[in-house]
């Protein structure tokens, strides 16, 4: 449709469903996207931080410099992410779509046969 924003692609929309939750470092995101897609999407960090440079780039997503509670895993170096006001709308945007696919899917009595 015209107009419509263009749907995201897989790694952008796992990291943004992974951050609804507030912010995370990266190895966090890693395991939330595992934990989300019930181990089916496993990140490595190239396509993870690649893909966190393409969301920050695009004003989805923005690392964030406030002080934190600091536990005694924690390192220094890691860099925390969130999504911004814009990130959260695309989220919101990308779950109604894929509602809407998955009720355009039944009505039409589609199945998908054993795995």
């Amino acid at each position: 449709m015209a107009g419509q924003p263009k749907p995201l692609p897989a790694a952008s929309l796992h990291v943004v469903l992974a951050l609804l939750g507030g912010e995370k470092h990266g190895y966090a995101l890693m395991q939330e996207v595992e934990e989300l897609s019930d181990g089916s999407v496993k990140m490595g960090p190239g396509t993870l931080y690649g893909t966190l440079n393409r969301l920050v780039g695009d004003g989805l997503i923005e690392e964030t410099t406030a002080t934190r509670k600091r536990g005694a895993d924690d390192d220094d170096r890691r860099r925390y992410y969130r999504l911004t006001a814009v990130g959260e709308r695309v989220a919101s945007t990308e779950l109604a779509r894929l509602q809407a696919l998955v009720k355009r899917v039944h009505a039409r009595g589609l199945r998908l046969g054993p795995a």
